[in-house]
């Protein structure tokens, strides 16, 4: 099966077992386009009464194409189940989160959900962090703290920073729905993530990062044969 197969089987399978109606975190991403595609349609099969609460642009956008009822968390602070992907997921259920750019209102919004589940395909799947994902941790910053924050946590842990740039879209850094930067540690082995997240967010200047530790509860994996493995967190 194709890599856009695997996810769409892993996002319906996901919506399927765990959306019951009620208030619904939708994620932001290419796997998510699926799950919302699947959200619709079991909403008007079954005439579900939800509220789903967007965590990037993307995610309303989305929200808005299909007409599902779009809310927010000053109307909604406690979310029934919240729905995301992520750029890998170990064994522990620790996930890298933010290649899109969107971690921090993805963390904000899971953070609010009594169930959090992630959906993606078998090449997110990892051991540890790092073996799949090789583009780092991302860190969304505030502007002007950038570098000093960069060179805080090569000088704590090593590795190497970057800055992540736009490309041929824009000149100059990626700016996030927020308005901050995001910079991509590239960290050079397996470490105490818990201890990680801690240190991190304690640096001034770090706004989010793009580590979700004992946040996911279960996880929808699309494989290649076509079949959906589940890994619930113990």
């Amino acid at each position: 099966m194709s890599v856009e197969g695997s996810k769409k089987e892993a996002a319906c399978i996901a919506v399927e077992n765990n959306v019951k109606g009620g208030v619904i975190g939708i994620g932001s991403g290419s796997t998510i386009v699926y799950a919302v595609e699947k959200l619709a349609e079991i909403v008007a099969e079954q005439n579900l009464d939800i509220v789903c609460i967007p965590t990037s642009f993307q995610a309303r956008q989305l929200i808005i194409k299909h007409g599902l009822p779009l809310g927010d968390l000053e109307t909604h602070p406690v979310l029934d189940v919240c729905i995301d992907g992520a750029d890998e997921v170990d064994t522990d259920l620790t996930l890298i989160k933010g290649g899109g750019g969107c971690l921090l209102q993805e963390k904000i919004v899971a953070s609010c959900a009594k169930k959090f589940v992630v959906i993606a395909d078998y090449r997110k799947k990892s051991n540890n962090l790092g073996e799949q994902w090789t583009k780092g941790i991302p860190i969304e910053v505030i502007p002007l703290s950038y570098r000093c924050v960069g060179m805080k946590i090569v000088s704590q842990y090593g590795g190497n920073i970057d800055l992540r740039l736009s490309g041929e879209s824009k000149a100059g850094p990626v700016v996030t729905d927020n308005g901050n930067f995001i910079l991509d540690w590239k960290f050079p082995s397996t470490l105490d993530w818990k201890a990680v997240e801690i240190f991190l967010n304690m640096i001034p200047g770090v706004v989010e990062n793009g580590l979700f530790v004992n946040m996911a509860h279960v996880a929808y994996f699309g494989m290649k044969d076509g079949s959906v493995m589940t890994k619930e967190r113990e």
